[in-house]
C-alpha cells in the first residue's frame, strides 16, 4: 500500500462478498473513499430525497447487484438526521433480498438513531459523531448543513 508518506504491507481482507450502496446524491461523497478501501466491492445506488414538508423519503432510483442476497451490504450516507431515509433504504434493500446490512454515516442525530434502531434493530450503525439534536426542520444541530449541497456546491 502506498501513502503520501511511506509504503507498507497491508493485509487483504477476506470473507463475505461486499456491496457498497450509496443513498444518492450525498452518499456519493462517501462512496468514493469506500471504493478506495474496498476496490473489489460491487456498487449499488438508491435514489431517495426527503420531502421538505412531510420529511418523508421519496424514492426515484434503485439499482443493486443481482446477487445482493449473497453480499454484505454497507449502506453509506453522510448524515442520519430524522432516520426516515435510511429506514426506507434498508427496507428497500431487504425487499431486494439483502440480509447482512450495515449503515455507515459521518454524523447522526439521537432522534434519527432511535427511529432507525426501532425500525431495523438488526442493522448496526457506524458513525463518527452523534450531534446534539434536530431542529424544527429536521436538520442536525450543530451538524454540517445539507451534505449534498456542500459536496456539490449547489444551492
Amino acid at each position: 500500500m502506498e501513502t503520501p508518506l511511506a509504503s507498507f504491507d497491508a493485509p487483504l481482507l477476506t470473507g463475505k462478498k461486499l456491496c457498497l450502496v450509496s443513498i444518492l446524491r450525498a452518499g456519493q461523497g462517501l462512496l468514493d473513499g469506500m471504493r478506495t478501501l474496498l476496490p473489489s466491492a460491487r456498487i449499488g445506488h438508491i435514489g431517495l430525497y426527503r420531502d421538505q414538508e412531510t420529511l418523508t423519503p421519496v424514492e426515484y432510483f434503485f439499482k443493486v447487484p443481482e446477487d445482493i442476497e449473497e453480499r454484505m451490504v454497507i449502506l453509506v450516507d453522510p448524515m442520519l438526521a430524522t432516520g426516515h431515509t435510511a429506514v426506507a433504504a434498508v427496507h428497500r434493500l431487504k425487499d431486494a433480498g439483502a440480509a447482512a446490512i450495515k449503515l455507515a454515516v459521518l454524523v447522526a442525530a439521537p432522534e434519527g438513531l432511535r427511529t432507525f434502531h426501532d425500525a431495523h434493530p438488526d442493522v448496526p450503525v457506524f458513525t463518527a459523531a452523534v450531534d446534539e439534536r434536530l431542529d424544527e426542520n429536521g436538520y442536525i444541530l450543530p451538524g454540517l448543513g445539507d451534505a449534498g449541497d456542500r459536496l456539490y456546491g449547489t444551492r
